[in-house]
């Protein structure tokens, strides 16, 4: 019977507007997951470069999520707030009704090219990175709202504020325009250290403050659920809504990464490698957020745009679209196809650009007649680990070493992947049970709420570790010699 096992329990709901639908995840304060629902919607690609989604259904997905989670729990379940968290940097114009202008334009959306070039052309690339803790690029929101600007200019002028998914989500939830200080951040457009609007940005893209939501600490209450949609949910008045974060930075949290050493994977449709650092580091390819349980300290991130994607590419292609069957067989076969992949070198970039390189395309090398599926598979996975090991070369150049790479989300399940990882790396994978980045939100909503003391105490409820694999010494020297081929085919112009 649905809710029947609640018995009366305080929950913690985080909401994730994500690439491929909206979720809701319940916890028990104690930490423990109970329930989850999702909604999909489609990522729709109507020119290359282009990524869009239908931001009405980033909202109807979500409160649907969140109403049958609301069923399922069950009345006698306490929900003590909700968290709103998701994809970063996305992006819709709303019209002075808080109604879509047009399509979103999500992270993976690279038309923005032109603009970004132009904001590092006049305020410097150093500038930028030392203002923002990020050097603008098509990925960003600024970017994309200086497109919008540039090649449609009725809709510009029409629009009433530039708001992100999380941030549409709560505005539908609560009536308030808020943002959290991760979210902002992503926008390329937040000064890092001051945690507010960066003036000279703004006016660069002629954009008034009051066009963006107001900036907020991602523990803080965004408001609380307006009264007409908590009875249609069926909440009682009152929830709090908690400002929460941006995906990848909610999912550094859920891993239990709040200090230097560990580096968190959120492993979904993309990739985030977050670390944490007490200030921020003068590497242009590291971009950076404040930190989301407190005034002080900063979280790194660089990332891969496709990688759970370009798994369920490979299992759509080569084992049909039944997932969990798919994503078994896939797994078998890489199993049982040596290490190496008979000499395969793939290069996964399979969504039309790279975050930090939009004319980067996918590849794979040293095909011939004795590669099967089995061999191409486990050459996706090396290559998006060697990707990996790239990443926290970058993260590494400026900070110390990291010490294990722990990784949460839809890719986890793969114990191969994880070995994998770990002898291309040569770092320890740990695997978080569940979702860290819907448990970093319940963190966050339980530290809004008062639940926990501190962020030290929500991570001690929520923060589990259920498997570590150790780099294998074996494989070095094979795997060192394929990140150096991987490296050389991801720096050519073949690939461009």
């Amino acid at each position: 019977m649905p809710g029947a096992h609640m018995q009366g329990a305080d929950v913690l709901i985080a909401v994730d507007v994500g690439t491929s639908g909206a979720r809701a995840s319940g916890f028990e304060v104690s930490g423990a997951p109970l329930d989850e629902v999702r909604r999909s919607y489609p990522t729709y690609l109507p020119a290359e470069g282009w990524a869009e989604q239908d931001a009405r259904r980033w909202r109807s997905a979500a409160l649907s999520a969140l109403g049958a989670l609301v069923r399922v729990l069950g009345p006698r379940a306490r929900v003590r707030a909700v968290a709103v968290t998701g994809q970063c940097p996305s992006v819709v114009p709303l019209d002075r009704r808080d109604r879509p202008l047009g399509p979103g334009l999500i992270y993976r959306d690279n038309r923005a090219t032109a603009e970004a070039d132009w904001m590092r052309e006049k305020f410097g690339d150093a500038e930028l990175h030392e203002l923002t803790g990020h050097v603008p690029a098509a990925f960003h929101v600024a970017a994309k709202i200086a497109w919008l600007r540039a090649h449609q200019p009725d809709v510009f002028a029409a629009t009433r504020r530039f708001v992100q998914p999380t941030d549409y989500v709560a505005l539908g939830l609560t009536g308030h325009a808020t943002t959290d200080w991760s979210m902002a951040a992503a926008t390329a457009l937040l000064d890092l250290r001051a945690r507010s609007w960066a003036p000279e940005l703004l006016a660069a893209l002629g954009l008034d403050e009051s066009m963006l939501p107001a900036v907020v600490p991602s523990w803080s209450t965004a408001g609380e659920i307006r009264p007409t949609l908590a009875r249609r949910l069926g909440l009682p008045a009152g929830v709090p809504v908690v400002a929460g974060a941006g995906d990848s930075i909610a999912c550094a949290l859920g891993a239990g990464v709040t200090g230097a050493g560990p580096v968190s994977e959120m492993a979904g449709s993309s990739s985030c490698f977050n670390s944490v650092v007490a200030e921020p580091l003068p590497d242009r390819d590291v971009t950076h957020y404040p930190s989301i349980t407190g005034p002080r300290g900063y979280i790194t991130e660089v990332g891969i745009n496709t990688t759970g994607e370009a798994v369920d590419w490979l299992v759509g292609l080569f084992y049909g679209r039944v997932r969990r069957a798919g994503y078994a067989s896939l797994e078998q076969a890489v199993a049982g196809s040596p290490p190496g992949a008979g000499g395969l070198v793939f290069a996964p970039v399979l969504g039309d650009g790279e975050r930090d390189d939009p004319a980067l395309r996918g590849a794979v090398t040293g095909l011939s007649l004795r590669h099967d599926r089995g061999a191409v598979a486990r050459a996706a996975l090396e290559g998006i680990a060697c990707g990996v090991r790239a990443r926290l070369e970058v993260l590494g150049r400026t900070s110390a070493p990291a010490t294990e790479l722990r990784v949460s989300g839809g890719g986890a399940g793969m114990a191969v992947w994880h070995q994998i990882k770990a002898d291309v790396t040569g770092i320890p994978v740990v695997r978080v049970a569940g979702d860290s980045t819907a448990a970093g939100a319940a963190m966050l909503a339980g530290l809004g709420a008062g639940v926990y003391r501190d962020a030290a105490e929500a991570v001690a409820a929520g923060y589990r570790p259920l498997g570590r694999a150790e780099p294998d010494p074996a494989h070095r020297a094979l795997y060192d010699d394929l990140y150096e081929r991987y490296q050389a085919l991801t720096g050519s112009q073949v690939v461009r």
